[in-house]
């Protein structure tokens, strides 16, 4: 594939969605790309403004934080295996609201509690506790909530 055919392409990709300089190189990658014209791509996308990582960053922070309902912890490791890391995560991360934050955590917890068949109270603690775990909120936090707010009454 030429430059210009690649070029093409990957900026029709990062017309669509947001991408990162990793989700495009796997992209060439997967286009089998020579390693010196992918890499003249990626630069000409950055140059060109179809990538740029702060951007991307911010928009996953928060469509994964909105949509997906994930936390901090998930997200950050999900962008650490796209190959970012660093302050712009963290200043993205310190965007999200945390009165929101909690609030989606404590929805998650209220609705997992109701699908739970369980009458032993540990039990369902437990559990609840590797739900939130699994979705990348704080352990600190999910036992505050959970204490306070899910398993204080009967919802």
């Amino acid at each position: 594939m030429t430059f210009e055919q690649a070029l093409l392409k990957a900026s029709h990709i990062c017309a669509r969605q947001e991408k990162c300089i990793f989700d495009i190189q796997k992209k060439l990658n997967d286009w089998q790309v020579e390693p010196n014209i992918a890499q003249r791509v990626i630069d000409q996308l950055i140059k060109e403004k179809f990538i740029d990582e702060e951007r991307y960053i911010r928009f996953y922070v928060k469509d994964k934080f909105l949509f997906n309902r994930w936390g901090k912890i998930k997200i950050r490791w999900q962008l650490k295996a796209k190959q970012i890391s660093g302050k712009q995560v963290d200043t993205a991360l310190e965007q999200i609201n945390m009165g929101e934050y909690r609030q989606a955590l404590a929805q998650l917890l209220i609705q997992k509690k109701r699908s739970i068949k369980n009458d032993d109270p540990f039990k369902t603690k437990a559990s609840l506790i590797r739900y939130a775990s699994s979705r990348g909120f704080e352990p600190p936090l999910i036992y505050q909530i959970l204490d306070n707010e899910v398993m204080s009454d009967n919802k």
